[in-house]
């Protein structure tokens, strides 16, 4: 992904030593550094009377493609000063970062940077601004895990605003949840969703390169691991699909891709879509989600561009008292995988053909989220907690021996079992390894979408 431009600019008073703000200019430009993002810098701005540093701050940041502005207070500072610089700035998010003083001789010395944010938080808050607010303290790490958040929320902002999702089909076994409102997803969210219709892949079938089917075949054979023989046929048809939906993919440039599933691909080809969706992620590196869930690939878009991730979709099956068991039915992507993509030709219900993802779901701590469309407003349920490997199950109606299905029990932490199941919003619900809780936080506050934890 391309690294996003952050402007920078640095605020003083004119009575504080120009040479005192240059080096807490320096010094917060190099903590920075550690981020990964592109540092656009404006420079120092003081309380001038003729505003010449702000104005030539303003020079630099105004036209620049900036996802967020960084607005660093190295000083008390009057306000007028800052809102000169960020005024015409205000359609972009920026965070206001208050430095600290410093230890000599025994004695705390000041440039009273809380002095100044103290006085444009409140302003900039009445002004409408989008913002988020940090401060340094004497002797101890800079906030970077906040600053990062907030960086990272911003350039999902950004990226969201020219991102597709593809979904064939729409509303899948006719569910309510996985459907989207069109206008604000794209007015709000930035995301535009096209659906496309299953005779497209069909048709496609017929164009596509014997070499790249072949290709395909071999790469399936070579790299997954099968617990039981599986007829060339089913591989075959599997690839073909995948590459079918495919040439839709790099026709339109989707980042997300959803399948019509039941009422589809089983019903009407008597094909379970497990195989194609784990060869749309090899193959084209786009998110994937069944059954037209339009909300699960806009909440995959959200997580991946936050953590760089690809986002595995899971399932609920069980609550306990302390856990959940999520799982899936079908497929796990290979970045969510421990060990070898595993794979089980299985028959389940009216369906012999299946070939089943078996295998073991990555642990470790995770970040759980959900975007919904509820009562005219958007919400986004998020929630963090320990993935781990669950006690031996099965869901009722494969054949015996009956396959344990990829999963996790999840073990909340940010809030009981209880407050999580009358908040759950989806059967389906998404999954980051590691917490991305600050981040989300800071992407809904961007967002204007009610954050319920």
């Amino acid at each position: 992904m391309k690294k996003q431009q952050v402007g920078f600019v640095c605020f003083g008073e004119i009575n504080t030593p120009f040479e005192r703000l240059q080096i807490k200019h320096d010094q917060a430009l190099k903590t920075l550094a550690a981020l990964d993002c592109e540092l656009l810098d404006a420079g120092i701005v003081i309380d001038d009377p003729g505003y010449e540093t702000a104005d030539a701050a303003l020079a630099k940041l105004e036209g620049a493609p900036l996802s967020c502005l960084i607005v660093c207070v190295a000083g008390w500072v009057p306000t007028h000063a800052v809102i000169r610089v960020t005024d015409p700035l205000r359609h972009v998010p920026m965070l206001l970062w208050g430095l600290c003083g410093w230890y000599e001789n025994g004695r705390l010395i000041t440039t009273a940077d809380q002095a100044g944010t103290s006085a444009i938080r409140p302003a900039f808050e009445a002004l409408g601004y989008t913002f988020k607010f940090v401060y340094s303290i004497v002797e101890k790490p800079a906030p970077l895990d906040k600053i990062s958040a907030f960086i990272a929320a911003c350039r999902a902002r950004t990226a969201l605003r020219s991102a597709r999702i593809g979904t064939m089909g729409y509303r899948d076994m006719l569910l309510y949840g996985t459907q989207f409102e069109g206008n604000s997803m794209r007015g709000q969210i930035g995301i535009e969703v096209e659906p496309f219709e299953m005779l497209e892949m069909v048709q496609n079938l017929e164009k596509l390169d014997a070499e790249k089917v072949r290709e395909g075949i071999r790469f399936v054979k070579e790299n997954w691991v099968f617990k039981r023989p599986c007829d060339d046929s089913v591989i075959e048809k599997g690839v073909r699909y995948a590459l079918a939906v495919g040439m839709k993919i790099e026709e339109r440039g989707y980042e997300a891709v959803s399948l019509i599933d039941v009422d589809g691909m089983k019903k009407l080809l008597g094909f379970p879509p497990a195989m194609v969706f784990m060869l749309l992620e090899h193959y084209y590196g786009v998110q994937t989600i069944p059954e037209n869930d339009i909300m699960g690939a806009a909440t995959q878009l959200i997580l991946k561009y936050l953590s760089g991730q690809t986002i595995p979709y899971l399932e609920y099956y069980e609550f306990f008292e302390d856990s959940m068991i999520a799982g899936v039915p079908d497929f796990v992507p290979k970045a969510a995988t421990l060990g070898d993509v595993t794979v089980l030709p299985a028959a389940f219900g009216l369906l012999n053909a299946s070939l089943l993802n078996v295998s073991q779901v990555k642990t470790g701590y995770v970040t759980c989220a959900r975007l919904v469309y509820l009562g005219g407003k958007y919400k986004m349920h998020v929630y963090t907690g320990r993935g781990e490997t669950p006690m031996p199950w099965n869901e009722f109606g494969w054949d015996d021996p009956a396959p344990q299905l990829p999963s996790l029990r999840i073990f909340p932490d940010s809030c009981t079992v209880e407050a999580f199941a009358q908040n759950v919003c989806s059967q389906h619900v998404l999954v980051a390894y590691g917490d991305y809780a600050e981040a989300l936080r800071d992407f809904c506050k961007i967002m204007d979408i009610e954050l319920v934890m």
